[in-house]
């Protein structure tokens, strides 16, 4: 169903809850930035892959996650072509990280080649470094981007990549000038750099940066500073770190309801505006700018899971779908370093549940979006996702 890139073979919710994830800093991992992390195999046996998922935990929610990434696993070794894979799973009770480095040890130690997962940042920084000198890769389903490099590689959507193809489309269509807006917490400061860095990179020009207080009463007391700036920078867009089921009503209505014009400084989202259905209503988002995965690339594995497991997936449950089909394409090929970071990171990529997807060599992800304004109250996609890497937007 998904597939590896090659030049041979051409064929080829709400927004995440966890982009508020612990943004602390990881502890080093011990491997030299050029290391080819990762064993050989012989790709026509089976390969021992070990899933870390959050189960265990008093949470529900915590164990319904760990279900589905099980599921999806297990649907995607379904698919899987001349390829066996023998998949342990092991609970790292959500996020706890002494039992995460726990489990991963226990892995290699039961012959595991390559790990698969944890969720949570911290939990797979400690996953990372117990099994740092064992020679294995983790390719961890967090978006931390604090805890990749070294054998950790991260397979969760990022601010960086998101901020990145919106700049990058902005800057096609001549807008090149911004006033960042944030709320004033740890997600959302992680969001206004990685929204920096991306104008930065891309020749344009960050007029003013203002942030809020994370609450109802804190963005109405910033409004009119916020506005101020806007109207006396000249900026183009507005670039908001806010989410759908959080702040994201309230700032685009209360800075268009103060007087913006946003006919000429438009809104453009980090977040999921297609998250929640209500919020295409809001008047101050028409005209604005977002991004997405591939929708029909998505829709297929949401049937294809649902078909299966008689109800929808999870939004996190398609990255463990790609990264077993990622591993099981690269043996598919007969490549006994399959499982080695240079294999792991080649360009082309791989076909993944929402679209084209490649891992970096510092550990990042790059992922293929689709560009999308608000019209009429409804969703409409401006730009289609990349179905390869080297095209526009990727």
């Amino acid at each position: 169903m998904f597939a590896c890139f090659s030049n041979a073979r051409k064929p080829l919710a709400p927004f995440f809850a966890f982009t508020a994830l612990l943004w602390l800093a990881a502890c080093t991992v011990p491997l030299a930035p050029d290391a080819n992390v990762g064993d050989q195999i012989d790709p026509t046996e089976p390969i021992e892959v070990a899933l870390l998922v959050p189960g265990g935990s008093a949470q529900a929610n915590d164990n319904q996650l760990a279900q589905n990434f099980e599921n999806a696993a297990r649907l995607a070794i379904a698919d899987l072509d001349g390829v066996t894979i023998n998949l342990r799973v092991y609970n790292t009770v959500g996020g706890n990280p002494q039992q995460a480095a726990a489990v991963a040890t226990q892995a290699v130690n039961e012959g595991a080649k390559i790990i698969i997962g944890p969720l949570f940042g911290e939990a797979a920084n400690a996953a990372g470094v117990a099994v740092a000198g064992r020679n294995v890769n983790v390719l961890a389903f967090t978006n931390n981007r604090a805890f990749a490099g070294g054998n950790v590689f991260i397979l969760g959507s990022t601010f960086d990549n998101t901020a990145e193809r919106l700049v990058r489309f902005g800057a096609r269509q001549g807008v090149n000038r911004y006033v960042v807006v944030h709320a004033d917490n740890l997600s959302g400061r992680v969001g206004r750099d990685a929204i920096t860095s991306a104008v930065q990179g891309n020749g344009g020009e960050v007029a003013a940066v203002e942030s809020y207080p994370a609450s109802q009463q804190g963005i109405f007391s910033a409004t009119n500073r916020i506005l101020s700036s806007v109207r006396n920078s000249g900026a183009q867009a507005v670039f908001t770190t806010a989410s759908a089921n959080a702040d994201l009503p309230i700032i685009a209505t209360a800075l268009p309801d103060a007087g913006m014009d946003i006919n000429r400084s438009r809104f453009v989202g980090l977040t999921r505006w297609d998250a929640l259905p209500q919020i295409a209503a809001l008047p101050g988002l028409d005209g604005g700018l977002f991004a997405l995965p591939d929708p029909g690339t998505s829709a297929l594995f949401a049937n294809r899971y649902a078909a299966t497991y008689g109800g929808a997936p999870h939004p996190l449950a398609g990255l463990a779908y790609d990264a077993i089909a990622a591993i099981g394409a690269l043996a598919a090929s007969g490549n006994t370093q399959a499982l080695t970071k240079s294999a792991l990171t080649q360009p082309e990529g791989f076909r993944g549940t929402s679209g084209v997807f490649r891992l970096l060599p510092n550990g990042l992800n790059q992922r293929a979006l689709a560009v999308a304004t608000i019209q009429n109250k409804q969703v409409v996609i401006l730009e289609q996702a990349p179905r390869s890497f080297g095209g526009p937007g990727l």
